[in-house]
């Protein structure tokens, strides 16, 4: 197949897995433990969970889009 045929350049492609990681580390930043019946778990609460996790998550979310955006470079042959 001819590599012009592809919709996404190997920039792009490299972009999508960078934003792909840094969206599952932000999903990671907001595991935890969790509450329960008997016991309430004030860590739900955290700056990490509640702030820095959804920022790094849509961070990665807009790297993705412009990634998918972004007009592949061509070959100069």
């Amino acid at each position: 197949m001819d590599k012009k045929n592809f919709a996404f350049g190997k920039n792009n492609l490299i972009l999508i897995a960078i934003g792909v990681a840094i969206v599952i580390i932000g999903f990671l930043l907001m595991t935890g433990p969790s509450t329960t019946v008997d016991h309430f778990e004030a860590d739900i609460f955290s700056v990490r969970r509640v702030r820095i996790a959804p920022v790094v998550c849509l961070i990665g979310f807009i790297l993705m889009v412009y990634a998918v955006i972004a007009k592949p470079k061509e070959d100069k042959k």
